[in-house]
């Protein structure tokens, strides 16, 4: 993921800072735990696509737990 471009991404829901996940090929927004897909290296930015993670995935990616930025 090209770092430029992650840091002018931004959650459509909430407009907060996104953490880009190589493994899972998504870009996440831990505040309101939502996973926006990676599809043929672009980032599809709308909710409707995005993916709801679990209480035990949000905490198991958040800042402290597994690093910065998790997949960099």
């Amino acid at each position: 993921m090209d770092k430029e471009l992650l840091a002018m991404l931004v959650c459509p829901e909430c407009q907060g800072k996104l953490k880009y996940d190589r493994e899972s090929a998504e870009l996440r927004c831990l505040f309101d735990g939502l996973a926006y897909p990676i599809r043929d290296d672009i980032p599809v930015m709308l909710v409707e696509e995005a993916r709801r993670m679990d209480v035990e995935e949000t905490l198991k990616r958040s800042p402290g737990a597994t690093g910065d930025q998790a997949g960099t």
